[in-house]
């Protein structure tokens, strides 16, 4: 059942993320929320979309960006639901830098074993599930159509962690290129004290987390707000892919469908690396 549900949500990642594009390479206005963030046609048809594809044959409920305003005393009766951010990295998408993404997660009694991780450029897909494994896909064509078999997929992707040559002394952490706080800075100025090399990269939208998840990055530290729409699908891909993903007290795992939905600070790690990421 899981795995069916696995390529239902990739069908809707890849459909959500072709609407994206016809938006993406068009001349689209920019509106605005109550909380002053971004919204553009492409959140508006993706989420459309999303909601066509899971919603009309499952009877699973969808807390999405888009759809935030659903009152706790209903989703509180929800063990399990999907979890889903049309397109992570507005502001990314409005630069035209290329990292923004399409996440979409099963959450089960809060937390998150199934995700998917779409990025219409350039064309990659990381997907993942409980009893099944992560994997990246690129490019993403053989996910499309909704009678694709989950072991033409795997027979295309790469299994994540995807094996690099170690780099000893040298340390890489991910972090937001929209969102860097003084905490974050100084908390990569304590490593660059602790190795012969730390190397910083910038990355958007839940890219950071699949990046982890593949080998790429060792860490990567979130000092400051996110929802959990932001990071169910990617926490879903760095745990299955093997990373460790916590909040900041290094005890405590991220946990979905809370009363309030943001999230508390947090950090990702490749297991090799856990020794290191002490605040």
């Amino acid at each position: 059942m899981r795995n069916k549900l696995l390529l239902k949500a990739i069908y809707a990642a890849v459909s959500a993320g072709r609407q994206i594009l016809d938006v993406y390479h068009s001349e689209f206005h920019v509106d605005f929320k109550a909380d002053n963030s971004p919204l553009t046609l492409a959140d508006r048809r993706a989420h459309k979309a999303i909601v066509e594809c899971l919603g009309t044959e499952t009877d699973i409920p969808i807390l999405s960006e888009e759809g935030r305003e659903i009152p706790y005393d209903v989703r509180k009766q929800w063990s399990r639901l999907w979890v889903v951010d049309p397109l992570d990295g507005t502001k990314e998408f409005i630069k035209r830098n290329d990292e923004f993404t399409v996440n979409i997660a099963l959450v089960e009694v809060g937390r998150p074993v199934l995700g998917v991780v779409f990025l219409p450029v350039p064309d990659t897909l990381y997907f993942a599930a409980q009893g099944t494994g992560a994997y990246k896909l690129s490019p993403s064509a053989p996910a499309m159509g909704e009678d694709v078999s989950l072991s033409l997929l795997l027979k295309s992707a790469q299994k994540l962690p995807i094996p690099v040559p170690p780099s000893p002394g040298v340390l890489t952490i991910v972090g937001s290129r929209s969102h860097a706080t003084p905490e974050l800075n100084a908390y990569v100025e304590s490593k660059r004290r602790e190795y012969q090399e730390v190397r910083f990269v910038s990355a958007g939208s839940s890219l950071k987390f699949c990046l982890v998840a593949e080998g790429q990055a060792d860490l990567y530290p979130r000092l400051g707000p996110t929802m959990e729409w932001d990071t169910a699908a990617g926490q879903a891909v760095a745990e299955i892919a093997g990373a460790g993903v916590l909040q900041w007290d290094m005890q405590s795992p991220l946990e979905y469908n809370k009363c309030k939905l943001i999230n508390p600070d947090f950090i990702v790690f490749r297991k090799k690396a856990e020794k290191e990421v002490s605040a």
